[in-house]
C-alpha cells in the first residue's frame, strides 16, 4: 500500500470536495449537473494536479494561474473544472490543487506539448520566476469519471 503523504491526502480531499460541491449544487436545483464532461469509457479524461510552491511563493503561483495560465490552457483545449487551496496546515500555505479535462488521454499529451511550446506560456513562465521558482513539485493523476459520478 502506498504511503499517505500530504500531497496524496490533499489530492484525495480535493477530489472528494469537488464531487460533494457538484452534488450539492445539482440537488439544490433538482437537476443532474452537466458540465460537458463524460463518464468512464467516453474518452474524456480528467487530470487532477497538485502543485507545491516554495515557501512564500503560493501567491505568485496563484497570480500566474489567475492572470495567464487558465487562458492559455483554454487556447490549447484544456478545460478547467476547478481550482482549490487547502484550508489546513501544513499544506495551506504552499499547495494549489486543480482539475482540468481533456478529450482523451492522447489529446492530453498533445495539449500539454502544445502548451509547453506556446511562446506566450514560455514568456509568462520566465517572467513569473524572475525572483526564483514558484513551483517545487507537481503530482498529476489522470482519472475517468465513474458511471455514478455527478459529472457526465
Amino acid at each position: 500500500m502506498a504511503a499517505l503523504t500530504p500531497t496524496r491526502i490533499i489530492s484525495a480531499m480535493a477530489f472528494v470536495a469537488f464531487g460533494f460541491i457538484l452534488g450539492i449544487s445539482a440537488s439544490s436545483v433538482g437537476a443532474t449537473p452537466s458540465v460537458g464532461l463524460s463518464a468512464q469509457g467516453g474518452g474524456k479524461v480528467f487530470e487532477l494536479r497538485t502543485y507545491t510552491a516554495p515557501e512564500g511563493k503560493l501567491p505568485n503561483l496563484q497570480a500566474r494561474f489567475r492572470d495567464h495560465t487558465i487562458r492559455i490552457f483554454n487556447k490549447h483545449g484544456m478545460r478547467s473544472v476547478g481550482y482549490w487551496v487547502p484550508q489546513d496546515a501544513p499544506t495551506k500555505d504552499n499547495t494549489l490543487v486543480y482539475i482540468i479535462s481533456h478529450d482523451s488521454r492522447e489529446q492530453a499529451k498533445k495539449n500539454w506539448a502544445d502548451f509547453q511550446a506556446d511562446p506566450e506560456w514560455k514568456k509568462v513562465a520566465a517572467e513569473s520566476q524572475v525572483d526564483g521558482r514558484i513551483v517545487s513539485g507537481v503530482v498529476s493523476v489522470f482519472m475517468d469519471a465513474t458511471d455514478y459520478s455527478p459529472i457526465k
